[in-house]
């Protein structure tokens, strides 16, 4: 079962991708109101959604013929690798109708025996599917390619401890990315405006992912009550 990316990436290509998710505790955490919001985005023009677990990948299937880009954050002791860390989360991700598997292509510590060019293997190779690879930095984006990724996003640039003094949107590793890989390269993390999606472009990204600035209602209005408590004070 081979993965063919040629179909999905001139589907992708310049435009935006939602990522449609709400925290765990949220009410918003329902897999219909998440396949609402991922309708709403592709009515509206989005080429795909970004979608976590099973259950809100199935829903999100049964209302969008678009691409998924699916995922599965797992928390597990002792590891700090969180984004669809095994291929058995991969293999639930793509059953519930994925077309896409995000991973986490840090060079971390995974869980269990599985490596990262292993697990890009086995997605390619059991699931047919092409792989996300969600990167930090340079060095990793060079890694996840070599290991076969078929895209590669600045993800988790300041979510790691090599990145964490460091603010989102990645532009200046976006742009390392463009220079050095013959990959199809995302720009995912802090682009919070209409302005920013267009300069990641620009600067040559294939693709934009936003989250938070669109569908973040929790995040959102957490920071906007913030803002009004200080200027209370």
């Amino acid at each position: 079962m081979a993965a063919d990316f040629s179909q999905l990436a001139p589907i992708l290509q310049g435009g935006l991708i939602v990522s449609c998710q709400a925290p765990v505790d949220s009410p918003m955490h329902e897999p219909s109101v998440i396949a609402a919001i991922a309708q709403a985005s592709v009515n509206q023009g989005a080429v795909g959604v970004r979608i976590d677990t099973p259950a809100h990948v199935k829903a999100v299937r049964q209302r969008i013929s678009a691409p998924i880009i699916g995922l599965w954050k797992q928390v597990i002791p002792g590891f700090e690798v969180y984004i669809t860390p095994q291929f058995h989360h991969a293999a639930a991700i793509a059953a519930a109708g994925a077309d896409i598997i995000a991973i986490d292509a840090t060079p971390r510590r995974r869980p269990g025996e599985e490596t990262l060019e292993s697990l890009i293997e086995q997605i390619h190779s059991q699931l047919g599917k092409p792989v996300m690879a969600d990167v930090d930095t340079l060095e990793s984006a060079i890694a996840a390619a070599k290991a076969g990724a078929d895209m590669v996003g600045t993800t988790l640039f300041g979510y790691t401890p090599k990145t964490n003094h460091l603010t989102p949107p990645g532009f200046e590793l976006l742009t390392q990315l463009v220079h050095t890989l013959d990959a199809f390269i995302i720009c995912e993390g802090g682009i919070a405006s209409p302005a920013m999606a267009r300069h990641a472009l620009q600067l040559g990204a294939d693709a934009v992912v936003v989250g938070t600035a669109i569908t973040g209602i929790d995040l959102q209005v957490k920071a906007y009550c913030a803002e009004l408590r200080s200027a209370n004070h």
